[in-house]
């Protein structure tokens, strides 16, 4: 049986499930969801929940309120680490980025206000970014004696490019949810009060095709960037094989073939 959300005992984030879709919403509105390593901590339990429940689909990752969704990093706790404690914490928010990255179900973020720093850092370890038109994005961290350090580095550079990300993070402006959308870094701009209906909708759409076609599309995709073209074409064909060899393989072609609707079964 899957942890129940009341059972994960959380603070500053709430959980919920609904049909085929997990929610996480980071739950500091007063300190526009600012990232502290209880709020890591808490968001490491809610994902590894949502990956572990067969039930649960896809995930939409937001924030509290109307004017942010991370708005970065917790200054005041960030402001008394030693850099032993500081390496420390950074592993920590980067392991949650991999965890939502590598979850193996899509995760989208709903980008509802500011998203800089780790909140910027969190959107980018999502699968699909839709942001509403008060959104607002940028790695700050420069102007803090600092440098990006939950994947901003890394992540950054392969959404909008070496030049864009090198220009953001370096001169630590923030730009509007248009300027985003023009250099790839969210997908599609939404009114705020379209937000999460439009990722349900993302969704759902996903959610109708087969689970394992879902998982090793996003695991082929992940991993391939991670090397050259040939290495991610035999990443590839190794998964294609293991989709081909599926339940859901058959059911498909089936369904296909016989002019029907497929019920897939993630095996």
């Amino acid at each position: 049986m899957a942890s129940t959300a009341s059972a994960l005992q959380l603070q500053n984030v709430l959980y919920e499930k609904k049909g085929p879709i997990a929610y996480v919403t980071l739950d500091r509105p007063k300190v526009l969801n600012a990232l502290s390593q209880a709020v890591f901590s808490e968001l490491k339990a809610a994902f590894e929940d949502a990956r572990d429940d067969s039930s649960v689909r896809g995930v939409v990752l937001t924030g509290s309120g109307d004017k942010a969704f991370a708005a970065g990093a917790d200054i005041a706790e960030m402001s008394t680490s030693t850099g032993v404690q500081a390496e420390e914490s950074t592993r920590h928010a980067q392991a949650v980025t991999e965890l939502i990255e590598n979850l193996g179900k899509p995760v989208i973020a709903a980008v509802n206000g500011f998203a800089l720093g780790g909140g910027c850092e969190l959107a980018m370890a999502c699968t699909i970014r839709i942001a509403s038109e008060n959104a607002k994005f940028g790695q700050p961290e420069v102007k803090l004696g600092i440098m990006p350090g939950a994947g901003g580095t890394q992540r950054l550079p392969r959404l909008i490019g070496k030049g864009r990300a090198l220009q953001l993070i370096l001169t630590g402006e923030m730009i509007n949810v248009q300027e985003a959308y023009r250099i790839g870094l969210v997908n599609e701009v939404v009114p705020l009060a379209n937000l999460i209906p439009r990722a349900e909708a993302i969704l759902n759409q996903i959610n109708s095709h087969a689970p394992l076609g879902v998982k090793f599309s996003i695991d082929a995709v992940n991993k391939g960037l991670d090397g050259s073209v040939s290495e991610g074409l035999l990443i590839e064909a190794s998964l294609f094989g293991i989709c081909s060899g599926s339940e859901d393989k058959k059911e498909g072609t089936s369904a296909f073939l016989a002019k029907r609707a497929p019920q897939f079964q993630g095996r």
